[in-house]
């Protein structure tokens, strides 16, 4: 048996070997949610008698590598894995030969490479990579996204930074205009508050962080502009010059001066120089349709990460390839994404899992709300001075904790243990004998529990 891995488009992943049973098609995402996968599946395939390859493909249509992995069994079968990079952004050198020496240490040999999608030949799905066919039962796709331009009247004629850019920067401007308030945007406007730079942002919605829990939105807005960030709700851009962005709120034009524009609207599925128009994959929205296993509406092809349009985020990524892996291994196991916690990385750091209020009130559904400031929790008082914050957990009408909110720092940790209390279908009640020790900031549950 052999299985190919294909990582990401930016980082696409052929495994090499004859015929295969399984291939993974992503990219930096895909590297790093193949990982913990590949080991169990090595794992499982050298009980088998099984013997391992992988192959990194170089790519001309993408700004970052590509990446393929075959594992091959002793009686000859084979299952294989092509991939792309996921994420957006640059990966250093240094990442990818760590990544490179991770893979190496299975026993897979990287082949750089190109590799395309070009159809099904004799029950098998054919990958092209440079000249040379490989053939696969199974194929996972994991080509990430890319970052969504607007079509702003004068955008083409400006030097705006893109995520990716921003991050590659030698000095400081003086003032910023981040276009779009979702968490990206709001990350970047984190950073440079912090170091001392003028920060604008603009944001087509009434409130920033999207579908985010909004009271909690609204607070860590409220802290920002404390710190000097302004902020453009209910505003749109309608023109940008090298020096200024031009914007319009309830029919008025103004315009904001700025040094440097940071384009943050969105992110897309990257299904471009992919190949899947020949499979026949269905799309939807703004990525590939999957079922609960990760399937497409082709019988073996699977898609994870942010090709799928619906969680672009790299732990969703990896939590996504696992049951695709399990699923092509016949181990029962299902995606649900009620328990995938989302992250702002600001200082406070906000988080959410589950249900927001907005969410259940548009569904006409019956909720109640537990919730109390971080500061009554003593540790997260002395750790944070000042520093102000939130803990809500949400119920349903029979008890079951459905969703849960946090500003607040560390909000990135503790968010998790809200998430496995929605994973086990907790009831508040059930959820109240956890013992949280103390001093901890993580005691703030206990609190909003009783």
């Amino acid at each position: 048996m052999d299985i190919h891995l294909d990582l990401s488009p930016k980082m696409r992943t052929t495994y090499s070997g004859h015929r295969t049973d399984a291939a993974l098609f992503g990219g930096v995402i895909g590297l790093t949610e193949s990982d913990p996968d590949i080991r169990r599946a090595i794992d499982l395939a050298h009980e088998r008698g099984v013997k391992t390859s992988v192959g990194f493909l170089e790519s001309g249509k993408y700004p970052e590598n590509t990446a393929l992995l075959t594992v091959k069994c002793e009686n000859g079968e084979t299952v294989k894995v092509l991939g792309t990079s996921v994420g957006g952004g640059s990966i250093a050198i240094s990442e990818v030969d760590g990544v490179k020496m991770n893979v190496n240490s299975y026993g897979v040999t990287i082949v750089e490479k190109e590799a395309f999608v070009e159809g099904e030949e004799n029950g098998l799905i054919r990958i092209v990579c440079d000249g040379e066919a490989y053939f696969v039962k199974y194929l996972l796709v994991c080509t990430g996204s890319d970052t969504v331009i607007p079509p702003i009247p004068g955008l083409a004629e400006v030097d705006y930074w893109t995520s990716k850019e921003a991050l590659e920067i030698k000095e400081l401007p003086k003032t910023l205009v981040i276009i779009g308030g979702g968490v990206i945007g709001m990350e970047f406007a984190s950073f440079f508050n912090s170091m001392g730079v003028k920060v604008h942002i603009v944001e087509m919605m009434p409130e920033i962080l999207g579908v985010m829990d909004k009271e909690t939105s609204g607070m860590l807005r409220t802290e920002y502009t404390k710190r000097g960030v302004s902020f453009y709700l209910d505003t749109k851009v309608v023109e940008v010059k090298p020096d200024r962005v031009v914007i319009e709120k309830g029919g008025k034009a103004s315009a904001i001066e700025t040094d440097k524009i940071l384009l943050s609207v969105g992110r897309k599925a990257n299904l471009s120089n992919v190949g899947l128009e020949q499979l026949n994959i269905e799309l939807h929205r703004n990525g590939v349709k999957v079922d609960e296993h990760l399937l497409t509406t082709h019988p073996r092809v699977y898609a994870c990460g942010d090709i799928t349009g619906y969680s672009l985020l790299a732990h969703t990524a990896i939590r996504e390839a696992e049951v695709a892996i399990n699923h092509i291994l016949g181990v029962e196991d299902r995606m649900n994404y009620d328990c995938v916690p989302g992250i702002v990385y600001t200082n406070p750091e906000m988080a959410g899992v589950g249900k927001t209020e907005e969410e259940l009130i548009k569904l006409g559904l019956p909720y109640r709300v537990t919730k109390l400031p971080m500061a009554y929790s003593g540790r997260f008082v002395a750790e944070n001075e000042q520093g102000n914050g939130l803990c809500k957990l949400i119920q349903d009408e029979e008890g079951k904790i459905i969703g849960c909110h946090m500003l607040g720092n560390p909000a990135s940790e503790l968010i998790v243990i809200a998430g496995i209390a929605i994973q086990r279908g907790y009831t508040l009640e059930e959820f109240q004998k956890t013992v949280f020790p103390h001093p901890t900031v993580g005691e703030i549950y206990h609190e909003v529990m009783f």
